[in-house]
């Protein structure tokens, strides 16, 4: 539009500069000078392209797509030249069986076969990202619809072949991260030709079987059971070996203080243990026994009766 108006401008003007009143006229020559000279304006604005961050400028000149792609910011380029904007960024391209979500509107869930044969339903977001230096080439052989010819078809044949070398009780539980790089790894390989980086395929939900869900979930139950069976049991256990061992520490300590007992030590505290209840404020009578081999040491307070 730019380079039209000049044109534009720059043919009044010198159709102006003929004509035989603005040369009758010599000031009359400086508003021919001023359109030539606003065509010029119009000349070096339509040079000025700007592209806007996250995007890379494929540059076409006459048809012919140029293997230089334009960074964002601003530059000039040929008047002649038209220029595709390309997004650089991150991207996410999702297949779901929610009518309202994903690229694809209605049920566009990947259906796949296990190794057991059985049919699951996956929805599926895939993030990926335009080459910067593969733009060119990406633009001149798919153009800017690269996405549903390449990454599409590649995810949902990446995904298949993944799928159908795990049981569904693997995709459905704790090895769906591990299939989710897998499938990652493989979809990856299949478009790295193509100037097109896979950054993560996610596998979002997986729908199975009726039946085959049902029983999933009565086997996860069982599991659970048989674990929390299995605590408790472990738990039984070692509070038996701790009494066992607080019993054996009693039994064991009986002994050394029965070995330890002679009959002058049991003398000896017999005969302290009267001195302190002699002494005590409290007792006034103190009834012994007495035997031949132990005289006890009594001290009975004055004037107690």
């Amino acid at each position: 539009m730019l380079f039209f108006l000049f044109v534009l401008c720059l043919i009044v003007g010198i159709v102006m500069l003929g004509s035989p009143e603005i040369k009758k006229n010599p000031q009359g020559k400086l508003i021919p000078f001023g359109v030539i000279f606003l065509s010029f304006i119009f000349l070096v604005a339509s040079m000025v392209r700007l592209i806007p961050p996250g995007n890379v400028g494929v540059v076409i000149v006459f048809g012919k797509v140029q293997e230089t792609t334009l960074k964002n910011g601003l530059h000039l380029v040929n008047p002649f030249a038209s220029i595709e904007k390309m997004s650089i960024r991150t991207e996410s391209y999702t297949m779901s069986g929610m009518i309202s979500e994903g690229q694809v509107r209605g049920d566009d869930a990947i259906q796949a076969l296990t190794s057991e044969g059985l049919m699951v339903r996956l929805d599926v977001t895939v993030w990926y990202k335009l080459m910067p230096e593969g733009a060119a080439e990406v633009y001149n052989t798919l153009g800017t619809q690269y996405v549903d010819k390449i990454v599409r078809p590649a995810a949902r044949t990446s995904i298949r072949n993944i799928i159908s070398s795990y049981k569904v009780e693997d995709i459905y539980t704790q090895n769906r991260e591990s299939v989710s790089i897998q499938i990652s790894e493989n979809l990856r390989n299949a478009v790295k030709d193509r100037k097109v980086e896979i950054e993560r395929v996610l596998l979002r939900d997986v729908k199975l079987p009726d039946k085959v869900q049902n029983e999933i979930n009565a086997k996860m139950a069982a599991k659970q059971e048989a674990e929390k069976m299995e605590f408790v049991l472990d738990k039984e256990k070692r509070e038996a070996e701790r009494k066992a061992l607080e019993a054996q520490g009693i039994s064991d300590a009986n002994k050394i203080i029965a070995k330890s007992l002679s009959g002058s030590y049991l003398q000896w505290y017999y005969i302290k243990t009267l001195q302190q209840l002699v002494n005590s404020p409290n007792n006034t009578v103190i009834v012994t026994p007495f035997d031949q081999k132990l005289t006890p040491l009594l001290n009975i307070p004055a004037g107690g009766k």
